[in-house]
């Protein structure tokens, strides 16, 4: 399953044209009603200059690049708790790896915000505090229901069920003081506990600061501000003019190449925001190489040599003995895996080998 992030926000922020930005599509800006059945989706393809050159090294039959997937919901509106989130809206919120808020910070008379000013500081707070009513809605409903069950309960199913009330106690007391779950210092064992539950301040959080052109040489200061406003575990915060990255997103890539070269932009913002993303999400890349096919995989950070055997395929996991390994780096230093096998340069490793990012990999199996 790709990386799926889900682009929030208060309404009028940009959302879709941020969307756009990100992705290359077209969709329809500034139309949602607040129903929530109507989400963009696209699945985008990681862009990764190593990709690029395994590929003119190997000239495959084809090339297959990591992918990510970017939603585009229905504005947020301040309060939307008391009503509490729909379904399918929070369905699509809670299977996210990531969420990300688009801000506002552009002005467009056109455009009215819904507070009357643009404030992007504001804005975050207000979002921040609409995720944690409804992960405290979520937590004080399932307590609820295990307060009433424990009386009815013996043995390790009554032991099983204390143990996830004084878990989520803790998380309630915490969220009820302001404070996100992924905040929250959790043993590995309540991280599995809580995993069901989806909780939206549990995930990981990227900030991105929807500029307009009149905002562009005030970038820096808008980071520095949010960054400190926002500062803690699992958030990430940044930048990009999204009408301006939506057209630029949208042209032949000859096209784009020059209207970079004019403005002064060594590569679209949204290179960046992906790449923040990963990093945001612990996830790294390896790579599979041959005459067939080129293919970049992506496996969290730490990941074993037979966790990402088993990101390939899980026969190859099961059947796992060894993997062949040699790093991107000297690889191409020394111009292939012929000449690195003959530099000492291809390695076998073991099932706990921690793969690093840029690593070749061919894993070596019993069918």
């Amino acid at each position: 399953m790709p990386v799926q992030l889900v682009l929030i926000g208060l309404p009028q922020s940009g959302k879709t044209t941020v969307f756009n930005a990100l992705t290359g599509l077209k969709a329809a800006t500034g139309t949602f009603s607040g129903a929530e059945d109507e989400p963009n989706l696209a699945t985008v393809k990681v862009p990764d200059p190593r990709l690029d050159e395994l590929t003119r090294l190997f000239r495959p039959r084809r090339t297959v690049p990591a992918e990510i997937q970017y939603w585009d919901v229905a504005g947020l509106a301040k309060g939307i708790h008391e009503r509490g989130l729909g379904g399918r809206l929070l369905g699509i919120l809670q299977q996210a790896s990531a969420l990300v808020h688009v801000v506002r910070a552009f002005h467009d008379p056109a455009v009215p915000h819904p507070e009357g000013s643009v404030d992007p500081l504001r804005d975050i707070a207000t979002i921040d505090m609409e995720l944690l009513f409804t992960d405290l809605a979520m937590v004080d409903k399932r307590l609820q229901r295990i307060r009433s069950m424990i009386p009815k309960l013996r043995g390790p199913e009554r032991e099983a069920h204390e143990r996830e009330g004084a878990v989520l106690e803790r998380l309630h007391r915490a969220l009820s003081e302001g404070k996100p779950i992924r905040a929250i210092e959790l043993e590995p064992d309540e991280e599995k506990l809580l995993r069901g539950f989806g909780f939206l301040t549990q995930k990981p959080l990227l900030i991105l600061l929807n500029l307009g052109e009149e905002r562009l040489a005030q970038a820096e200061e808008l980071l520095a501000a949010a960054s400190q406003h926002v500062s803690g575990p699992g958030v990430a915060v940044e930048a990009l003019p999204g009408k301006l990255e939506m057209e630029l997103a949208q042209l032949a890539p000859e096209e784009a190449a020059a209207f970079m070269q004019e403005l002064g932009i060594d590569e679209p913002a949204r290179n960046r925001v992906i790449r923040t993303s990963y990093r945001l999400l612990g996830l790294i890349s390896f790579f599979t190489v041959g005459p067939d096919e080129v293919r970049a995989w992506t496996i969290k950070r730490g990941a074993t040599a037979v966790e990402a055997a088993g990101a390939i395929h899980s026969d190859l996991a099961q059947g796992f003995i060894r993997a062949e390994v040699v790093h991107y780096e000297d690889l191409v230093r020394v111009g292939g895996l012929t000449e690195a096998r003959k530099a000492g340069l291809l390695r076998l490793e073991g099932r706990n080998y921690v793969v690093q990012d840029g690593d070749i990999v061919h894993i070596l199996f019993n069918v």
